[in-house]
């Protein structure tokens, strides 16, 4: 192992253990209860808020996944899934965010399938089950992409075994995810953000000068075909351009709705200490996420400029996902100090993977261990039987999130956009119906969770792969199907009981 090696290892150890101590002390003040584990005692501050939300929600496809997809096919798809997620975004905040705080508050709720099924009164918690259930299904996928991105990453510096790499990772993510709860998580995903941010910055500006400058960065650009397009995508194989037209466009856009459902981001709504706050976190949240998704396609541009100059190697496939790595590697040939910068970047991608994995760990913990167990199963738990249960289930989710995490093959892209469309159709219409609208009622709600769920998996396996106009990203479809569901199973039943109307009204006033 060579000199830049044993800094840029060195720095990610520092920062692991930096993780680990921080996590856990601020997991050892923390309310020990339920809702001091899943909600941090509602006692959130708009800064956190916002920027755990944001930093939850990007995970390793931030640093990896959209550079990676602007490097292999310019910036038709990148930039409109970004432009998709900024107004997603924005919207959640501004549609969402201040509704479910004030509803959940009043039903006692301190999760998302709690809070459905309390909206609509269940006796038997039927929803709450259907919910748990799909948080389940498709967190552990998503907690995977995440470990299979940090064997990627450690592998391509340290040439070291995939699988340990993956380990290694895990049981940093259970350290302070099972001691701190949300509190820590929260925490963290604050600090990692800014990490995150860092690192973006200064990958950009060190490409645009290993490339030549920015004007040879746009020259090698523009010189293939379609690169630089909104409507043309570039194919690298052919080295010509393709059409990118209103379907695609449309698809990738969609990635938008996923908001409206993704448990791990409406939680930290739950949380906030003040309802009124929320417009502070949305602005901030919002400013954030439109720099941050464009700097992450610019470096997309920027290294393939880099490869042109042969400063990097030219990558191909799920390798290009890996366009910031090698950056990395070439900052720390420059020196000692420059090495270290580089750890500190690739910490980066650590931060933004671990910021959505252990957010997604505590979302699954959550439905398992205290909706299933005991709202569906009611089975009854001390306190600290409990805590103790909701700490081990963030351990077994993870080791089957290893299990999942075994192929080093696996697209980190594509396996974020298949969970992320389970969450935003089987959720994002329950919760906008919950939320807005007082006719719906228990059975449209479960007819919307199965019809949004099932559909992810009919539209992605059966009709997408027919290609033409139906090649459209499987959240679309399934979200407009999970919608019609509720609305006309809400409409072919009985009203919601006269109960159930008055809390509505009275949260809506």
């Amino acid at each position: 192992m060579n000199t830049p090696q044993i800094c840029i290892m060195a720095t990610i150890i520092a920062y692991l253990c930096f993780v680990i101590f921080t996590g856990v002390m601020i997991g050892r003040r923390s309310k020990k209860s339920a809702e001091g584990f899943y909600l941090g005692g509602r006692g959130m501050g708009p800064l956190v808020t916002a920027m755990s939300a944001e930093a939850s929600d990007m995970s390793s496809y931030l640093l990896m996944g959209i550079p990676g997809l602007a490097y292999l096919s310019g910036v038709a798809d990148a930039s409109w899934t970004a432009i998709g997620l900024a107004v997603g975004t924005y919207l959640n905040f501004l549609l969402v965010a201040r509704r479910l705080r004030r509803y959940s508050v009043k039903l006692d709720a301190i999760t998302i399938p709690s809070f459905i099924s309390k909206r609509y009164g269940e006796k038997k918690p039927v929803i709450m089950c259907i919910s748990a259930l799909i948080i389940l299904i498709f967190f552990v996928p998503y907690v995977a992409s995440g470990l299979a991105a940090i064997g990627k990453l450690f592998n391509s510096l340290f040439g070291w075994n995939y699988m340990t790499a993956v380990v290694i990772g895990a049981v940093v993510i259970i350290s302070y995810t099972s001691v701190g709860g949300f509190s820590a998580v929260a925490t963290m995903d604050l600090i990692q953000s800014i990490i995150m941010t860092a690192a973006l910055a200064v990958i950009v500006v060190f490409g645009i000068v290993q490339a030549g400058g920015l004007d040879a960065v746009l020259d090698h650009a523009r010189s293939l075909p379609g690169f630089l397009s909104f409507n043309q995508t570039y194919i690298a194989s052919e080295q010509t351009a393709g059409p990118y037209g209103i379907i695609q466009i449309v698809s990738m856009m969609a990635w938008g709705l996923g908001y409206f459902g993704m448990p791990h981001i409406l939680v930290r709504f739950m949380a906030i200490r003040d309802e009124n706050e929320l417009k502070l976190s949305r602005r901030i949240a919002g400013v954030w996420v439109v720099l941050s998704m464009g700097v992450a396609v610019f470096i997309g541009i920027v290294g393939r400029a880099v490869s042109a100059a042969g400063r990097i190697p030219a990558l191909e496939g799920s390798a290009t996902e890996t366009v910031i790595v090698q950056l990395s590697n070439l900052l720390s040939n420059y020196g000692i100090f420059p090495a270290i910068v580089a750890g500190c970047i690739l910490a980066g991608i650590l931060a933004a993977t671990m910021s959505t994995a252990d957010s997604q760990l505590l979302a699954a913990s959550s439905a398992f261990s205290e909706n299933l167990v005991q709202n569906v199963f009611g089975i009854k738990l001390t306190q600290k039987q409990t805590m103790l249960t909701a700490r081990l289930t963030v351990v077994v989710i993870a080791v089957i999130a290893l299990f999942l995490a075994r192929d080093p093959d696996s697209n980190v892209f594509q396996i974020v956009s298949f969970a992320w469309a389970g969450f935003g159709a089987a959720f994002g219409p329950a919760m906008l119906c919950a939320l807005f609208w007082k006719r719906s009622n228990r059975q449209g709600i479960m007819a919307g969770l199965v019809a949004g769920g099932a559909m992810i998996f009919i539209w992605k396996f059966l009709v997408r792969p027919m290609g033409g106009a139906l090649d459209i990203y499987e959240l679309l479809p399934a979200f407009l199907v999970a919608l019609a569901a509720i609305v006309a199973v809400s409409l072919a039943t009985p009203a919601p009981d006269a109960d159930v109307v008055r809390a509505f009204e009275e949260y809506d006033k």
